[in-house]
């Protein structure tokens, strides 16, 4: 029987390779999100349910050797996550999904202000300088897009950041790694999946191989596989700021796997932007990488 893929045993695979490339491997995959999700003409709860089950599946396969114990803390992180995903849905009908997508990303600069208070830790300027850098990048991507006049689905989308906010910060409680760091995720799924089920049932006799297929890769592998990367990294080290940070990658690349496979040609404002966030999250990735000790004179 296959061995499970527990965090230990992860680790022992994994060697040396930076924590943080984990976050990384993660962003990248939840990046190509936005392609599949158009390549289906299933509604977002009907895609929902069938994404999230898959994905709640997936993730408790691969860290089933953790268990599946809830506390406070990762019972709190379940509804976060279910939340940020749901409140995100919700916002790409209320407004524009340029709107929704960067409004959300705003959650590393609430991560910024909590994050020391929470784990007292020291605020490091530098930590706002790449924020600020980032925030300017996605800003660019939606240059004379932005429609102020969409409040609803404005709010909407920044209670998701908010909520995604909180989820990164609980992730580094220390209650929660006395437990499956993964059950936020695998419950927080099963939460959407009770959400959406009436939605799928209407649909559920119509599906095609194809919209299988694309609810199966976003569930196992967009959804599922990331995730339980990206507790891995957060689980070896990774502050919740750098995971924030690093994720900018995925609302970065979205546009970019839409135009290479659908055609959709991101306006110039957009280039500018996706290089100014690639600069600041590669600057930051090498940053945290290299050890102060490098830079100590040599006696």
């Amino acid at each position: 029987m296959a061995e499970a893929l527990t965090e230990d045993h992860l680790r022992r695979k994994a060697g040396g390779v930076p924590p943080i490339l984990f976050v990384l491997a993660a962003a990248l995959l939840w990046s190509t999100g936005g392609l599949f999700i158009k390549a289906t003409p299933l509604g977002a709860f009907e895609l929902s349910f069938g994404r999230s089950l898959l994905a709640a599946l997936t993730v408790a396969v691969l860290t089933r050797r953790e268990g599946f114990g809830l506390n406070p803390v990762t019972l709190v992180a379940s509804v976060l996550y279910a939340a940020l995903l749901l409140l995100f849905v919700v916002a790409n009908k209320l407004t524009t999904a340029a709107n929704a997508i960067f409004l959300q990303y705003t959650a590393p600069v609430y991560v910024l202000l909590l994050e020391p208070w929470m784990f007292k830790e020291r605020f490091r300027w530098a930590d706002l300088c790449v924020v600020a850098a980032c925030v300017a990048g996605m800003s660019l991507f939606f240059v004379g897009r932005l429609r102020p006049q969409d409040v609803e689905g404005n709010l909407t989308a920044l209670a998701s950041g908010l909520c995604f906010a909180f989820f990164l910060l609980l992730l580094r409680h220390q209650r929660a790694g006395r437990i499956n760091r993964a059950s936020s995720a695998i419950y927080g799924n099963l939460l959407i999946c009770l959400i959406t089920a009436p939605s799928f049932a209407r649909v559920a006799g119509a599906l095609t191989t194809r919209d299988v297929l694309i609810v199966a890769y976003l569930g196992v592998v967009q959804i599922g596989l990331a995730y339980t990367l990206f507790t891995l990294g957060i689980a070896r080290g990774v502050r919740s700021l750098d995971a924030g940070v690093v994720g900018y990658i995925e609302p970065m690349l979205n546009p970019v796997w839409v135009f290479l496979f659908l055609g959709e040609r991101p306006s110039k404002w957009a280039v500018v932007g996706g290089c100014i966030i690639i600069a600041a999250v590669l600057a930051h990735t090498i940053a945290i990488q290299v050890p102060s000790s490098k830079f100590k004179v040599q006696s």
